[in-house]
């Protein structure tokens, strides 16, 4: 599975390694990707997601259903 997350979209980010001497070289940031299983009441059975950790505080803030229909009108999500 790529390393992207499923609820923001965060993705890898590119930089450079930049040495005492100048010297730059490729480099990636990768986000900080959790497994998350979440209970979803309305479903009655837990989800399974890969998100990054800014995006277990959305959860945790707005619910899982109200960020999933965020997601999804953003075209984050299928």
């Amino acid at each position: 599975m790529s390393k992207v997350c499923q609820i923001t979209g965060k993705t890898v980010q590119y930089g450079n390694n930049v040495s005492h001497a100048n010297n730059k070289t490729r480099r990636r940031f990768l986000p900080n990707l959790q497994k998350k299983r979440i209970w979803v009441p309305e479903e009655g059975k837990f989800v399974t997601l890969k998100i990054s950790t800014r995006a277990m505080r959305t959860l945790d803030k707005k619910g899982y259903t109200a960020v999933v229909k965020e997601a999804k009108a953003k075209g984050l999500m299928a």
